[in-house]
């Protein structure tokens, strides 16, 4: 239930947030099939598979969002929207919305605060990523730069991380259905 208002807020807030911080953005004239034709071993394609491995869009205005996920390879549930907020917040990236969805999911989702701390901390080791204009970088092999933005450490790191989060995620999931 506190997982499905974090999403009813983030849809509120989506829409407002690209209405009054982002009007002045252009949004990017690229669809999910256009990315699917870059090569396969560039940036673009990946964020390609990454949209239709979800059956997402690219949302007007924010494109950079989804640019986050494929280059940190945080997935979509809720609590790793979050951490992916903390990872941007520890690369120093600033904005109202990152700042309301980390005091929202913060409060609302308290059990993953180790999963936030640990991804703010991936987010300081990494070298600056919120800065890039993403469109000019879908042509870029895809693991050249996220390996220009994360060391090969910390990518393994992340990756044991994300395989430890999701243990633990199905083991507070099958503590929830004992408990109901």
């Amino acid at each position: 239930m506190r997982k499905k208002l974090v999403v009813f807020l983030f849809e509120i807030s989506k829409s407002l947030y690209t209405k009054f911080f982002k009007k002045n953005h252009i949004p990017w004239e690229v669809t999910t099939e256009d990315l699917l034709q870059f090569p396969t071993e560039t940036f673009g394609f990946h964020l390609g598979e990454f949209l239709q491995k979800n059956n997402f869009q690219l949302i007007p205005k924010v494109e950079r969002h989804d640019a986050y996920h494929t280059l940190t390879n945080y997935g979509t549930r809720v609590e790793e929207e979050i951490g992916l907020q903390y990872l941007c917040m520890g690369n120093g990236k600033k904005s109202p919305y990152m700042y309301g969805a980390i005091l929202l999911g913060t409060l609302i989702l308290p059990e993953y605060i180790s999963f936030y701390l640990q991804s703010y901390q991936i987010g300081k080791q990494a070298h600056p990523f919120h800065h890039f204009d993403y469109e000019q970088v879908l042509h870029l092999d895809y693991k050249v730069f996220q390996s220009m933005v994360f060391s090969k450490a910390t990518i393994t790191n992340q990756l044991q991380f994300n395989i430890n989060i999701n243990q633990s995620l199905w083991k507070i999931k099958k503590e929830n259905l004992e408990i109901g």
